[in-house]
């Protein structure tokens, strides 16, 4: 269906359309398909991506179900599309830096 290299971008831009559902705060989908060259799976056409996405949507979820949200948010796109993914999900308070996360606890330690 979109079996072409050169159809990355698009690809990109369904997976972002897609994603959209999780409301994400940061989210980075890269193309690691030419890392996969000669790979069985990518003769299909389909493409290699890494994707990291941060939302509030994901709180409470553990990592198993964090990635069965994004596979179902992405649909179609897994078996049309994408041959694999690397996932990274997480929360807002999981993505900020470790200094932040510092300030947060030390600030609401001191409320009473």
């Amino acid at each position: 269906m979109n079996g072409s290299a050169t159809d990355a971008p698009g690809r990109i831009e369904r997976m972002r359309n897609a994603l959209a559902a999780l409301a994400p705060v940061e989210l980075e989908i890269v193309d690691e398909s030419h890392l996969h060259a000669g790979h069985d799976g990518a003769k299909s056409g389909r493409g290699h991506y890494r994707l990291r996405i941060v939302s509030q949507h994901f709180a409470g979820l553990a990592s198993l179900a964090r990635h069965r949200a994004v596979y179902a948010a992405l649909g179609k796109l897994m078996s049309s599309d994408i041959h694999a993914l690397t996932l990274e999900a997480l929360t807002p308070a999981e993505a900020a830096p470790p200094s932040s996360r510092i300030l947060s606890i030390a600030r609401g330690s001191h409320e009473a």
